[in-house]
């Protein structure tokens, strides 16, 4: 891998070097960090803890990797100056963990799942047993309105009938007279 300073710029207030860099990795794959953090100390004369670097990303189909790093005089001045996440991708401080996640093991999950399946199978058949018949009155009920329709369509066919009767009619009569026109 070669590793090729493109910017180099000191910023004296942060007591730092803000550098921008170019890897060329040709048949390997994409530098990790951790390695770009050291070659990086190699190249600018410097430890590998004083090293962060901000971003680092790779385009598609092409061997470089393009990134920003800077390298503080000292580790106390980069944990001061650096966002707490930075700090964690460069492995500088460990990443803290959530108090929330210790207190949701604790809770009893089977005990609710036994009362649960125990009260729902005693009063169930109580509620559903009158449901039943009430449900199966209405349905006599909307039987009984269906059957009263049903003569209802019937009659509505029978005008459709008559039309169809007159339309036949009428093409009788269309008939004879297309045949005049014909022989004459």
């Amino acid at each position: 891998m070669q590793l090729e300073v493109l910017q180099r710029k000191e910023n004296p207030l942060l007591k730092r070097i803000e550098v921008t860099f170019k890897a060329t990795h040709k048949a390997e794959p994409t530098p990790t960090r951790d390695a770009l953090r050291a070659f990086l100390a190699k190249e600018l004369k410097a430890t590998k803890d004083i090293v962060v670097i901000d971003y680092q990303a790779s385009t598609f189909g092409r061997y470089e990797t393009v990134g920003e790093a800077k390298v503080y005089k000292t580790k106390e001045e980069a944990l001061a100056v650096e966002r707490k996440h930075i700090l964690v991708r460069n492995k500088l401080i460990e990443p803290e963990v959530k108090k929330e996640a210790a207190p949701k093991p604790e809770k009893p999950v089977p005990a609710p799942r036994v009362e649960k399946a125990e009260k729902p199978a005693a009063p169930a058949p109580k509620p559903e047993a009158p449901k039943t018949e009430a449900r199966s009155e209405p349905k006599s009920e909307k039987t009984a309105q269906r059957e009263e329709k049903k003569p209802a369509a019937k009659e509505e066919k029978k005008p459709a009938e008559k039309k169809e009767e007159k339309k036949e009619e009428k093409k009788a009569e269309k008939k004879p007279e297309g045949k005049k026109k014909e022989a004459k």
